[in-house]
C-alpha cells in the first residue's frame, strides 16, 4: 500500500507543479460533486423534465452514495494532504478510498448517457468523469487508486441497476404495493446491517498510523454519511413507490408551472434541510445520528412523495388517473 500512496502523492505533485494554472478550474469541477449540487438537479429532473428518469436516478445515486460511506469506513485509507501537508489545497474530514466525488460522478453522468443514449451524451458524461477525478487528485484530497475504486465501484451499480431492470423489476412491480414497501425499507435497513457487521470485524480504528491526527474526525464523519445515505435511501424508496401508487404526478404542463414546481419544491427542500441542520444536536452522537437519520427520511419523502403530491394540490402537474381494475365472468356453455 505504500508504493500505491508514493504514487498517488507523486501524481497530485505532478498536477500542481505543473498545471498551477488550472486550480481554479479544478476547484469549481470538483464544487460540482458537492452534496447541494445534487440536492438541486435530481428533483430538477425529477419534478420538471423526466419523472422516470429522476426517479431511477435518485434511486441508484443514493444507493451509490450509501455504498460509498460504508466503503470508506470499511477501508480507513487516508488522503494525500494526510500524508503531505504541502499538496492541500481543500480539505476533507472522511477518509479517502473510494472516492465519493468520481463514484457518485460516474454514476450520474453515466446513468445519465445510458438512458439517453446519444455520442454527444456519452462524450460529455466521460469527460466530467475524468475531470471530476483528475480535480480530486489535483486539489491533493484523493490519490489516483481513490478514484478508479470509486469509478470501478460505480460501473459496478449501474450493472446491477442494468441487471436488475430486464431480470426482475417486471416481476417486482406486479407486486402488491405493501410487498414492495417491504422491500423497500428490507434494502438499506440490510446494508445498514452489513455496516454494522463490518464495523464488528474491523474493531476501532488504528492510532498508530502517521496521519493519527485525522483519524478521530474521519471515524465521526464516516458514521455520520452512513446516517446520511441510510435516511435518504429509505425516505426515497417509501417517497417513490408511494408516489406511484397515490399520486401519480406527470412533469409535462406549461412552463411556468414547471418553474413553479421547482421554486417551490426547493424552498421547502433547502427548509428541511437548513432548518433541521441548525435545529438539530450535533453531539453526543447517540442522538445526532438517528436525528440526522430523520432529517434524510424527511428531505426524501418531500422530494419523492410530498411535494408531487402538493404540486397536484395546487395545479401545478396534472395526475395520471389510477388503474383500473377490470374484472369480467365468463360462464362456459
Amino acid at each position: 500500500m505504500d508504493a500505491l500512496y508514493e504514487s498517488g502523492l507523486a501524481v497530485s505533485q505532478w498536477l500542481q507543479e505543473t498545471y498551477p494554472q488550472l486550480e481554479t478550474f479544478f476547484y469549481y469541477i470538483s464544487e460540482l460533486g458537492i452534496e447541494e449540487f445534487y440536492l438541486a438537479v435530481i428533483p430538477l429532473i425529477y419534478w420538471c423534465i423526466h419523472k422516470r428518469l429522476g426517479k431511477h436516478l435518485a434511486f441508484v445515486f443514493l444507493i451509490s452514495v450509501l455504498l460509498n460511506a460504508i466503503g470508506k469506513h470499511a477501508l480507513r485509507t487516508p488522503r494525500p494532504y494526510w500524508l503531505d501537508p504541502s499538496l492541500q489545497m481543500a480539505s476533507e474530514s472522511s477518509y479517502g478510498i473510494p472516492s465519493g466525488h468520481a463514484q457518485l460522478a460516474a454514476t450520474t453522468y453515466l446513468f445519465v448517457a445510458g438512458w439517453i443514449q446519444k455520442r454527444w451524451v456519452w462524450m460529455v458524461a466521460i469527460i466530467m468523469v475524468f475531470l471530476m477525478a483528475v480535480s480530486r487528485m489535483y486539489l491533493g484530497v484523493h490519490f489516483w487508486i481513490d478514484t478508479v475504486v470509486g469509478i470501478a465501484l460505480a460501473l459496478l451499480i449501474l450493472v446491477a441497476y442494468w441487471l436488475w431492470q430486464h431480470f426482475l423489476a417486471r416481476d417486482f412491480n406486479k407486486q402488491i404495493l405493501g410487498y414492495r414497501l417491504m422491500f423497500a425499507v428490507a434494502l438499506p435497513v440490510g446494508m445498514l446491517l452489513a455496516y454494522g457487521l463490518i464495523r464488528l470485524i474491523i474493531g476501532e480504528a488504528d492510532l498508530s498510523v502517521a496521519w493519527a491526527a485525522f483519524v478521530p474526525d474521519a471515524e465521526i464523519a464516516s458514521v455520520e454519511a452512513v446516517a446520511t445515505g441510510f435516511g435518504a435511501l429509505l425516505g426515497a424508496c417509501i417517497g417513490l413507490l408511494l408516489e406511484s401508487s397515490r399520486v401519480r404526478f406527470r412533469v409535462d404542463g406549461a412552463t411556468w408551472k414547471r418553474v413553479l414546481r421547482y421554486i417551490l419544491g426547493l424552498a421547502v427542500t433547502l427548509l428541511i434541510w437548513g432548518g433541521l441542520r441548525a435545529v438539530f444536536p450535533s453531539d453526543p452522537l447517540w442522538l445526532a445520528l438517528p436525528l440526522r437519520v430523520l432529517r434524510y427520511v424527511l428531505i426524501l419523502l418531500w422530494v419523492a412523495y410530498y411535494a408531487p403530491m402538493v404540486f397536484v394540490w395546487l395545479g401545478l402537474a396534472e395526475a395520471d388517473p389510477k388503474p383500473e381494475i377490470n374484472i369480467s365472468l365468463r360462464t362456459e356453455e
